[in-house]
């Protein structure tokens, strides 16, 4: 089987367990979701969750978070983790958002990267679920342990994964892969312990760099 195929198989499994694909991140908007995974970075989805509805009630638009001060942000994050650089990024990407791109939320890659605390993980989760414009496949870590567990490529680079992957899948399904290898990463295929044994895809894995599962 070619690796086109493989991945042709693999995607239409796991469609089947997961027929509506959406970010686990509460959003409304693309600058919520924007927030919303930049405090991701490093934190559980369900702690965010947490923290962004008091973040969005204090500060309610992007040129509310223009001009308040770091430290009231850093405070209001804090058990995101990292919550320093969080909170700069954040406050820099809504001023740079009013002061160059008219207070909407740009709607490119070239764009969106230039905003403080967003790299090419960021700004395809932000195009893809609130613009619906495929530029890339959004790589994060379970993206990263699957795609090689399951031979999809033989990179650990995030950006080298991405260039791999995108040939495999049409550009459509791009946004679909990335929430569909994030959750089966969590729920199945897990980075210490796979559930081999309980996995739809076991027939269709190589297992690598798998040394122990279930």
């Amino acid at each position: 089987m070619d690796n086109k195929a493989h991945a042709t198989d693999i995607l239409q499994r796991l469609a089947i367990r997961y027929p509506e694909p959406e970010p686990a991140l509460d959003w409304t908007d693309a600058w919520e979701l924007l927030v919303a995974t930049v405090l991701a970075a490093q934190c559980a989805d369900v702690r965010v969750n947490q923290v962004t509805p008091g973040f969005f009630k204090r500060w309610p638009g992007i040129a509310d978070l223009a001009g308040a001060e770091v430290e009231e942000i850093e405070e209001v994050v804090r058990s995101t983790g990292f919550f320093r650089n969080k909170a700069k990024n954040l406050k820099g990407a809504a001023s740079l958002i009013m002061a160059e791109f008219g207070g909407e939320v740009p709607r490119t890659m070239a764009e969106l990267i230039r905003l403080p605390g967003v790299a090419r993980k960021t700004a395809n989760i932000v195009l893809s679920n609130a613009f619906g414009v495929h530029e890339g496949i959004a790589v994060d870590t379970h993206v990263t342990r699957l795609a090689f567990r399951l031979g999809l490529t033989e990179h650990t680079d995030a950006v080298k994964i991405e260039r791999d992957l995108m040939p495999l899948f049409k550009r459509s399904q791009w946004g679909d892969i990335n929430h569909f290898l994030v959750y089966f990463g969590r729920e199945v295929c897990p980075a210490r312990t796979p559930k081999c044994s309980a996995c739809e895809l076991t027939d269709l894995c190589p297992r690598k760099g798998v040394d122990k599962h279930a």
